[in-house]
């Protein structure tokens, strides 16, 4: 997992603020984050061999990044410190009803460069995430290396961007939601399902991309495989917290990917997944692992 890791200021409240508005918070909570942190951990609490590439301060917010990483299983000797830097920062308020909005502060994530990301970290690399929470230059520099280590390249273009053309030539899936989807198609009058992933499968075509999946909350996820779209239903839960629901999908899908499992069925995987992590507070200490996974199944 290449990208962002930070210190998540999760706030408790009533209801998110309206502009302009103040609303009481109920309590405080400091937890690891960061979307690249968040999916090493998903995976690796899945069973998932996993290593965590980027960069954090030389702070006690960065030192607890990087011991809540290893604790969970990931290889997070690649994690850079950079002196004189600050750690990235999330302000996260969480209303009643779990629903969250989210503040970032980059800090060390926004000073990352391609030199922090070496090519010994895709050493028997399968699968490679990226998103977009680090300079686009890194980005792009990590789907080169990803290319070069015929890893597949993942991509879930959060926070959106425009995407370069040669960010997206190196790109074998990519992951969106629908409001990413209708960014990457330039749409604003809203989007009609299943007929949208036929428009982002011929939007991405020219670049090689023919594997796509869209995150639709409630309404499950569509996979595009090569062929016709496919749903996934979604795993009805009572959510407590949304906050990082998206990395454990990411992350779901990856150990399933990386396990030769087919895109369908990774994302159906991925979906039960991200439904548990709403059931906890925060991201990562909400992420479920295998053993827990099988006994909602059994």
């Amino acid at each position: 997992m290449v990208g962002a890791l930070n210190a998540d200021l999760v706030i408790r409240v009533d209801r998110l603020p309206a502009p302009g508005e103040t609303v009481p918070g109920r309590d405080v909570e400091v937890l690891p984050g960061g979307k690249a942190s968040n999916q090493a951990v998903a995976a690796a609490r899945l069973g998932g061999t996993v290593r965590l590439v980027g960069a954090v301060g030389d702070d006690d917010s960065g030192r607890m990044l990087v011991e809540r990483a290893a604790a969970a299983g990931v290889d997070a000797s690649f994690v850079a410190s950079l002196p004189g830097v600050l750690t990235g920062q999330a302000i996260i308020p969480v209303d009643a009803a779990g629903e969250n909005a989210i503040i970032l502060v980059p800090g060390a994530n926004g000073a990352i460069t391609a030199a922090d990301i070496p090519a010994e970290a895709y050493t028997d690399a399968a699968v490679v995430c990226l998103s977009l929470e680090v300079p686009l230059a890194v980005v792009e520099h990590a789907a080169r290396l990803g290319t070069a280590a015929h890893a597949t390249v993942v991509l879930n273009p959060s926070p959106f961007q425009p995407l370069p053309a040669e960010l997206l030539d190196a790109v074998d899936v990519l992951i969106v939601n629908e409001l990413e989807a209708a960014q990457l198609l330039e749409r604003d009058d809203g989007l009609s399902w299943p007929a949208a992933a036929e428009e982002l499968r011929a939007a991405l075509a020219p670049h090689g991309i023919r594997r796509i999946v869209v995150t639709r909350g409630a309404e499950g996820a569509i996979v595009v495989d090569r062929g016709e779209p496919t749903r996934v239903p979604a795993t009805k839960v009572s959510a407590v917290d949304t906050t990082g629901a998206g990395d454990a999908f990411t992350g779901a899908l990856a150990v399933g990917l990386a396990t030769g499992a087919a895109l369908a069925d990774a994302a159906a995987e991925a979906s039960v997944v991200a439904a548990l992590s709403t059931t906890r507070r925060g991201a990562q200490p909400s992420y479920p692992t295998r053993a827990e996974l099988e006994e909602l199944r059994s």
